[in-house]
Order: C-alpha cells, then sequence, then structure tokens
C-alpha cells in the first residue's frame, strides 16, 4: 500500500509539473487538462479530475485508496509557446511508452528551469521592428516607419523596465503607453513624423494582449467559462492600461 502511495503521488507529481510549466507558458486550460490526464493514463491511473484556473491547478487521482489530491499556485505567467511544444513531446513519449515516470519528471524540471527566451536585445529589436511594419499594416506612410519603429521600441523597454520596479502589470502596461504616446506626438511636433495615429497605433501592438484574448475565446467555446472570463478580463484590463496611457497623453494637446 505504501508503494501504491508513493507511486501515485509520483504520478500527480509529474501531472501537475507538465500542467503548471503550459499554464505559465501560456497554454489554454483545456490543454493543459487534457495534458495531465493523458499521462496519468499512461501511467496506469484512469479516473483523474483536474480543476485548472489561470491563477491555480488542482489535481485528484481516484483508483486508490483514499483518494489523493494536489493543489500548485500559479503566480507567473508569460508566453513561451516552446516551452508547452516541449511538454507536449514528453506527453507523447509518456504515452507511446517510451519513458518512465523517472525519465519523465527528469525531462519536465529541465524544461521547468530551461530559459529558452531570447537575449533582452533581441526582444527589443523585434518589437521596434514589429511596430514599423504594424504602422504600414495599418497604411501609414513610409515616412512614419522609422519613428514607429523608435517609440515602440522604447516603449517596449520601459515595459520591461517599468515591470521590474512595479511588478504590478496593470501599471507597468499604462507607463509604457504613456511613454509610447509622448514619443509619438513629440515626434510628429519635431516634423519627423506625419500621422500621429497611425505611429501611437503601430507602435501599441506590442503591448496589445493578442494570445490572451485568442486563450479566453478557446477556453469559452471549450466551457471553461472560469477561467474564458478570467482571461478575458485580463485581457480588458490591458486594453484599457493601454487606452488609459494614450489618453493622458492626448489630453494634453
Amino acid at each position: 500500500m505504501e508503494n501504491q502511495v508513493e507511486g501515485t503521488y509520483d504520478i500527480m507529481e509529474v501531472c501537475l509539473l507538465a500542467g503548471k510549466i503550459m499554464l505559465q507558458s501560456g497554454g489554454e486550460t483545456y490543454r493543459v487538462e487534457d495534458t495531465m490526464m493523458r499521462i496519468a493514463a499512461a501511467f496506469g491511473i484512469q479516473t483523474t479530475h483536474s480543476y485548472v484556473t489561470p491563477t491555480g491547478i488542482i489535481f485528484s487521482a481516484e483508483g486508490t485508496e483514499p483518494t489523493k489530491t494536489k493543489l500548485i499556485r500559479i503566480s507567473e505567467r508569460s508566453t513561451d509557446l516552446k516551452k508547452v511544444a516541449m511538454v507536449n513531446s514528453v506527453s507523447r513519449s509518456i504515452s507511446s511508452g517510451e519513458i518512465n515516470i523517472n525519465e519523465a519528471l527528469k525531462q519536465l524540471k529541465e524544461i521547468d528551469s530551461l530559459d529558452v527566451t531570447f537575449p533582452f536585445k533581441y526582444q527589443v529589436a523585434a518589437a521596434s521592428l514589429a511596430s514599423g511594419c504594424f504602422m504600414i499594416m495599418f497604411n501609414g506612410g513610409w515616412n512614419d516607419f522609422l519613428p514607429s519603429m523608435v517609440t515602440g521600441g522604447l516603449g517596449y523597454l520601459s515595459f520591461v523596465y517599468f515591470h521590474r520596479f512595479v511588478p504590478i502589470k496593470f501599471f507597468s502596461e499604462f507607463l509604457a503607453s504613456f511613454v509610447i504616446g509622448l514619443l509619438s506626438v513629440l515626434f510628429v511636433k519635431l516634423g519627423l513624423g506625419n500621422q500621429l495615429d497611425k505611429i501611437i497605433i503601430g507602435s501599441v501592438m506590442t503591448l496589445v494582449p493578442g494570445l490572451l484574448v485568442t486563450n479566453a475565446i478557446r477556453d469559452l467555446m471549450a466551457g471553461h467559462l472560469v477561467s474564458g472570463l478570467s482571461k478575458g478580463a485580463e485581457a480588458f484590463l490591458t486594453a484599457f492600461a493601454i487606452g488609459a496611457g494614450i489618453a493622458v497623453v492626448l489630453s494634453f494637446l
């Protein structure tokens, strides 16, 4: 009985670690639940129940006496789809019987500690280039391409640094959008930019919560109402922060 309990807890640890990595990296709620249930089934636990929200995971396994239940708290969330793909790969290896529970736990711990993000300077450069391209996509002129690049890059840079000093996403997004609005107005006033609205629109696109909106809709369609509504509310707050930061600048023109 003791070995059975120990094995059940080991399986639950693997399931929860996989779910935690996926949820922290931007995975959808239904995908997290499905992955945990498939891993548990591959290791011999056919009856499991999971309750996943953006801030926590509750997972229980039946078939043993008494039923085991574990809870983990999710405090940080980001977008790292490569980690989601890596966890999916481990899950497929478990389902096909290629790796055992110890190897699965080892691989998941390596994925959890892995930093697969691009260097910060590349992130700023990508945000800068994306801002310019978004401005062109919204029918902006090529004369505003460089101002939009500079504004978008500095806006993303300020977002990251504000978030380090003020670890509340709403305020860091508000301050970053305020910086974007201020720089956009400055470029137009100095004659270096022409279309203020196009520069602002292109620059704020790096802050727009596109993945949150997508996941919220997909969770709602899958029947996960709590997760869908909470992600939708988070996306709304982000959009409100961006709009408020720009509105404060434009109100003093």
